[in-house]
This record gives C-alpha cells, sequence and structure tokens, in this order.
C-alpha cells in the first residue's frame, strides 16, 4: 500500500485481521474536484480525493457520517467501530469514509504529474481537506446535513474544522485522540520527524532516485518514541504483538518502509503542523475565541496517555467549547488508544460514541 508510514501500515493490517467488517472487498472511489484552489491560493490541477461508503441514506438524508482519514491511513482506519451491533452500525448510519490529500491515494506528491509531482506539490491544509468533503458530500450526494463527522487523529482536527466552516451542515462532531489546534511543541515534533528523512543522503531535497530508506527508518524510530505511552513499554506490551523483546518491536516498526513515499510522509505532516482552526476570520488566532464558536454538540474524548496531542492540550480547550462532552480514553496505548488496536479501547470507543449518536 504506497505511502502508508510503517507504524500505520502495520497496525492498519493488524486492525484488518480484528474487524468484522466487509471492509476487505470494498473498492474505493474517486471523487474529481477539477481545478481545485487551495488556501494558498495555489490552483491544484485535476485534483481528487478517494473515498468508500457503508450502509444506504435513508429517505430523509438525515443518517449520514463522515469519516475522514489520519495521518497515512487511508479508509479502513476506522472498521473496529463499522458493523451490527458496533458504533457505527450500517443499518442505521449512511458512512462517507474520505481520505487526506498527500496519503497516496488522494492526490499527493506520489502520484500528481507535473509540474507538483513531488516535492513542488503545494501545501494542503486541513482546511483544503474540509473544503474537498463538503464538495464531495454537497456534489456527490446532494446531503446538506450530516448527522456527524467523527475524527482520530488528523481526523479529529477535521471535525473541528468542519464545526467552523460548515456549521449549518454539522450536527455533531466526535473528537477523538487529536485536538483543534498542533500547539508548538506538535510542531517542533513533527519537525523533527520530517528532518530524519531529510538528513538522508539520498533525500536529494525530494527529488530522490531511490527512496531515502536509511531517513524512513529513522523516522519510523522517532514515531516509535511517540505514538505509545511511557507506561505501555515499561508493561512490555509490545509482547501482545509477537514481539519478544522491545529490539524486535522496532525491527516490526520499520519493516514496510520500502512502501512509504517519503514526499508522501512530508506533506502529510506539514499539512498537521500547520492546523489551527483559528486562522480563519473573524477569530485571527484567537483559538480560544475559535473554540467558543463552536456550536454544535461535541463528544471530546482525548487519551490518558497521548503525547501527540496531550491530555493538557485537550483540558485546555474544553474550557471554551459551550456544548461538549468531555472523556478521556482510560488507556496506556498512548496516542494508538484510538487506532483500533486495544480490545478494551475499541469497546470503550464503540460504547461512548454509540451512546452520544443514540442520544
Amino acid at each position: 500500500m504506497k505511502s502508508i508510514f510503517s507504524f500505520s501500515f502495520l497496525f492498519l493490517s493488524f486492525i484488518s485481521t480484528l474487524s468484522q467488517t466487509s471492509t476487505n472487498t470494498t473498492i474505493e472511489k474517486t471523487f474529481w474536484l477539477g481545478d481545485f484552489r487551495l488556501e494558498s491560493g495555489t490552483i491544484l490541477p485535476k485534483a481528487y480525493i478517494m473515498y468508500v461508503t457503508y450502509g444506504s441514506l435513508n429517505k430523509d438524508k438525515n443518517n449520514a457520517i463522515l469519516l475522514p482519514s489520519w495521518y497515512s491511513a487511508d479508509y479502513n482506519g476506522y472498521n473496529f467501530m463499522i458493523g451490527t451491533g458496533k458504533a457505527l452500525d450500517t443499518t442505521k448510519y449512511f458512512l462517507i469514509l474520505s481520505e487526506l490529500f498527500a496519503n497516496g491515494h488522494s492526490s499527493s506528491p506520489s502520484n500528481t504529474p507535473t509540474p507538483f509531482n513531488g516535492p513542488p506539490f503545494p501545501m494542503t491544509s486541513i482546511r483544503d481537506n474540509v473544503k474537498a468533503t463538503y464538495e464531495l458530500i454537497t456534489k456527490q450526494f446532494a446531503l446538506n446535513r450530516l448527522k456527524a463527522v467523527i475524527g482520530y487523529s488528523m481526523g479529529a482536527q477535521q471535525a473541528f474544522q468542519w464545526a467552523l466552516s460548515y456549521p449549518q451542515v454539522v450536527e455533531t462532531i466526535v473528537a477523538y485522540c487529536g485536538t483543534a489546534k498542533t500547539y508548538p511543541h506538535g510542531y517542533v515534533r513533527l519537525e523533527s520527524a520530517i528532518s530524519t528523512i531529510k538528513a538522508d543522503t539520498a533525500w536529494n531535497n525530494g527529488f530522490y532516485l531511490t527512496p531515502p530508506l536509511k531517513g524512513l527508518r529513522v523516522c519510523s524510530l522517532h514515531l516509535a518514541s511517540w505514538f505509545l505511552s511511557q507506561a505501555w513499554y515499561r508493561k512490555e506490551l509490545y509482547k501482545q504483538m509477537a514481539c519478544p523483546t522491545v529490539d524486535d518491536f522496532l525491527i516490526w516498526c520499520i519493516k514496510s518502509d520500502e512502501v512509504s513515499d517519503a514526499n508522501d510522509r512530508i506533506a502529510q505532516a506539514i499539512t498537521w503542523e500547520k492546523h489551527d482552526i483559528s486562522r480563519i476570520m473573524p477569530f485571527n488566532g484567537d483559538i480560544e475565541k475559535a473554540l467558543a464558536g463552536i456550536k454544535c454538540k461535541v463528544l471530546y474524548l482525548p487519551s490518558q496517555t497521548g503525547m501527540y496531542f496531550p491530555m493538557e492540550d485537550a483540558k485546555y480547550e474544553r474550557q471554551f467549547i459551550p456544548y461538549k462532552e468531555f472523556v478521556s480514553i482510560p488507556s496506556i496505548w498512548g496516542h494508538i488508544a484510538g487506532a483500533g488496536i486495544n480490545p478494551k479501547d475499541n469497546d470503550f470507543l464503540n460504547a461512548k460514541i454509540g451512546s452520544f449518536l443514540s442520544r
């Protein structure tokens, strides 16, 4: 699967073995955006996003739920919540699962023709992705209302942005393991991950003839130190993933780097690190004012031990969101508590999100 970075790629493979949905036979669909104007003003020619759907729209068209993808993932990231008896029962809901720009399937550095192939690919913002999925739901499905936007990690960033960009469309949002803004420490962390790739002599400013595998492998090691909590490592839970030692686990983390595209990985990291819902009028960078401007109902589910989106940042944000239910995920799986790996975390999220949607 091109452009899925090693850690997510392997986790997604693990998730697929846990899922009881029919997603393995699902065919991705292409939604063509045409010449798409980005927030930067750049026109991305022949732009497109990939998506899948499950379930059916009811006659009132009020059962649609959008699930936008997260860093380097495809539509499979939400499998653990989809199915009969789960939070996202396809006999009740019409699910639309969209994929971010630069994930290697939607328009990305690795699949865009000149002049935007590789490093010239323009920076795409979370707002660009939300705008693209807005066009998808309104033009492809003629929807003017979404029951919910549900997102994990960068999907949570999109959910928060939907609440501000299209308040007339969104009834509720569910944001788990993600915040409304990437705060400065998150920016530094992502820049350090990017620098591991660029330090590889094969990088060649993005115009590499062979993949910068050394840099990609070091990046995977960097990510491994952040995705999971200190307690997870102390308890040696990597043994649950058939890794007898921590070194075996690190090897497991990096072994699929050959399928990664470095430009895709960096492009999505930049999208992530630049995000701030308040960088639009009338908020002018005031995150507290922007959060207070969210008028829909919010279910906010940070991970207790997440380091990518720390609990402290989520607690700070919750002070300003008017209509929210704030519940932390009681897990030592760190950021990965929301990725569908740990059955206990999966049960918790299915129960909380399912109950929220039913109310």
